[in-house]
């Protein structure tokens, strides 16, 4: 079954860090990673930039929009993300109780499904 591991990051976090503690966290990061990939769990896994470079898009009354970040209402972004294959929820629970970034960070659990099942 596919479940997808998101990391919440506090805004703001990444620029208060010194930069050996975030190589020191990246590298923790990578080393959970590469443990899944040699388990053969891991379907995909990316760091991603702060939200000051994404762009939001929708078709709010009918019109496109395209929003640049900083998101000013947010609190926090999604800083990451790991794509499992795993026999089941309990297996990525288990999984994401271990992640490293839940010492500074939320990470949610969200089974993949088509978007039509509820």
């Amino acid at each position: 079954m596919a479940y997808l591991l998101l990391i919440h990051e506090p805004r703001g976090q990444r620029a208060g860090r010194a930069a050996d503690e975030a190589r020191q966290r990246y590298d923790e990061m990578m080393a959970f990673s590469a443990d899944l990939q040699a388990r053969g769990l891991l379907k995909a896994a990316e760091s991603l930039r702060t939200d000051e470079h994404a762009v939001r898009i929708n078709r709010a009354d009918g019109t496109l929009r395209l929003l640049d970040g900083p998101f000013a209402e947010a609190r926090e972004m999604v800083g990451g993300f790991f794509l499992l294959d795993v026999a089941d929820r309990d297996e990525a629970l288990d999984i994401a109780r271990r992640c490293p970034a839940v010492a500074w960070a939320t990470v949610e659990v969200r089974e993949c499904a088509p978007c039509h099942v509820p």
